[in-house]
């Protein structure tokens, strides 16, 4: 039979173990939370440079300082959306000026049509390929008419890490690259 006091000593380790077990739920939402805010600030940020460059007939010269400031983040920001969201596989190019303040001159490319975009994403992509990289890539496509929506998604599905999931994941995203292009090539064949 337990004494009072070992009764209470349980009690008290109990109510500790699910205090620290409230906290670290707590301390994951919070991240989760701020994982979800980077993401939308990187989407914000992504549709003022298009709104940039739409509004400026297809180019747009930006200060990184001045956008970061517009767009309340770090100039650091500003670079990772350029460098994951406005390649050459999405369209874009871009253009630094070493010692002009820091301006970045974006362009869209104009394809002539499909099978040329598609063959520009094949050149763009590398020796391997992030599941994230590869879904830019296809909404970029999509979104300029190199290829339906439902492509699209046939494609993504073959690539994402659930596909992949049997393959070890040192050799991952090379063989999602391997497939990607491949899947690209069959439909400029179509």
């Amino acid at each position: 039979m337990l004494t009072k006091d070992k009764k209470s000593q349980i009690i008290r380790l109990v109510k500790e173990s699910q205090s620290q077990s409230q906290k670290r739920t707590k301390s994951k939402t919070i991240k989760r939370k701020e994982d979800d805010l980077v993401a939308r600030l990187v989407d914000v940020i992504e549709q003022m440079i298009k709104e940039m460059v739409d509004e400026n007939d297809g180019t747009a010269t930006i200060c990184r300082s001045q956008l970061a400031e517009q767009a309340n983040c770090v100039p650091s920001q500003i670079t990772y959306v350029l460098s994951t969201r406005f390649s050459g596989g999405s369209g874009y190019i871009v253009e630094s000026r070493r010692g002009g303040g820091g301006q970045i001159t974006i362009t869209r490319v104009n394809h002539v049509g499909p099978a040329e975009y598609l063959k520009s994403i094949i050149d763009s992509v590398g020796d391997d390929l992030s599941q994230q990289q590869a879904k830019n890539l296809l909404t970029n496509a999509v979104t300029v008419g190199a290829m339906t929506s439902k492509e699209g998604t046939a494609i993504m599905a073959a690539v994402s890490d659930r596909a992949l999931a049997r393959v070890d994941s040192d050799i991952r995203a090379v063989l999602r690259a391997d497939i990607f292009k491949h899947a690209l090539l069959g439909l400029m064949v179509t």
